[in-house]
């Protein structure tokens, strides 16, 4: 076996590894609402969580996954795939021990670009595309985190918050919206996030298998969801606590707009620029999810959200761009000079 081929295999271990990272830190994003409101317990959330996550990412998934295979630089090789894959598990794997929800999606593109930068140097990107998914960043948080606030304005309108508490039938209705949008949310979910787990074998995959790209997204969706979901088990719930409990404290109608604003902001990030461009944009489950919680909270000004928190988290994502860079260009070299 040549050094290559091992790669290749080491490589799809570690992406598997990498989904498990990713459904350890990300299965709090579509189901910590419906969890810090108590509609349900993290071991039922996290069922909803496996299932609606694989009908999205069969469904919709492709479209993200050639987005990161070969849309921000010309191609990955095996030894850039290797690079890429390895980087972001640690940073993950390490923000996760620490119960803080960093960006998978951060992760993986920041890989890429280090990848890029020594392959292709500045010259070899797609800065349309790397320019559309960066905007995406700063974009959609602020998207969740308006229309969280939107949609729990319009909630406190049509149902007196008292009444919510009190009549059984309006508890009810709130708690089966809950739980609709964490499906919704998963689902979302799964479309736009399990190229981070495996998108960079895409081509490799395709190549290597003698496949089409269909059957080899096929795969590499399957393969990425079973990950995802043992992580979430497994990984899950440090995280989940962070979102559900220590950002700030959720009930029925702030958990609904949390929940169900984060679902619109993902899905729509996934789906129209796919429509429009023919790439979806791979986002940030996790400032979605965070920004749509702080916006629930917002429009309930009587709610109070921890800065201490919300700073830890934010300084996390600033520096995992310059981490996963760093890793990743410089494992990548070192390979170089090793093949």
């Amino acid at each position: 076996m040549d050094i290559a081929t091992l790669l290749l295999f080491i490589g799809l271990l570690l992406a598997f590894i990498m989904a498990m990272n990713l459904g350890g830190n990300d299965a709090a994003n579509p189901t910590s609402a419906a969890i810090g409101a108590g509609v349900m317990t993290i071991k039922r959330a996290l069922i909803c969580f496996s299932i609606f996550t694989l009908a999205g990412a069969l469904l919709q998934g492709f479209m993200v996954m050639k987005t990161i295979g070969s849309g921000i630089v010309p191609s990955i090789d095996i030894a850039g795939a290797f690079a890429i894959i390895l980087s972001a598990n640690i940073w993950i794997f390490f923000a996760t021990l620490r119960g803080m929800a960093i960006s998978t999606s951060h992760s993986i593109i920041c890989a890429v670009v280090g990848y890029g930068l020594v392959r292709f140097g500045l010259g070899g990107f797609n800065m349309g595309v790397l320019g559309s998914i960066a905007l995406s960043w700063v974009v959609s948080p602020l998207c969740s985190l308006a229309l969280s606030f939107i949609i729990f304005r319009i909630i406190v309108n049509r149902a007196d918050r008292s009444e919510v508490g009190r009549r059984d039938g309006a508890y009810r209705f709130f708690k089966i919206l809950v739980i609709v949008s964490l499906c919704f949310s998963a689902y979302s979910f799964g479309a736009n996030d399990v190229a981070n787990a495996t998108g960079v074998f895409l081509t490799i995959a395709a190549q290597v298998g003698q496949v089409t790209d269909t059957t080899a997204i096929l795969f590499l969706t399957v393969f990425g969801v079973a990950g995802i979901v043992v992580g979430g088990a497994v990984f899950g719930p440090r995280v989940i606590e962070t979102l559900a409990f220590r950002v700030t404290r959720l009930d029925l109608p702030t958990g609904l707009a949390a929940s169900l604003s984060n679902a619109l902001t993902v899905y729509l990030f996934t789906t129209i620029p796919y429509l429009i461009f023919g790439f979806g944009l791979p986002i940030s489950t996790s400032y979605a999810a965070v920004g749509s919680i702080v916006g629930a909270s917002l429009a309930r000004s009587s709610r109070s959200v921890s800065r201490g928190i919300s700073a830890a988290l934010f300084s996390y994502w600033v520096i995992t761009v310059p981490i996963n860079i760093a890793i990743a260009g410089g494992v990548y070299y070192l390979l170089t000079l090793l093949l």
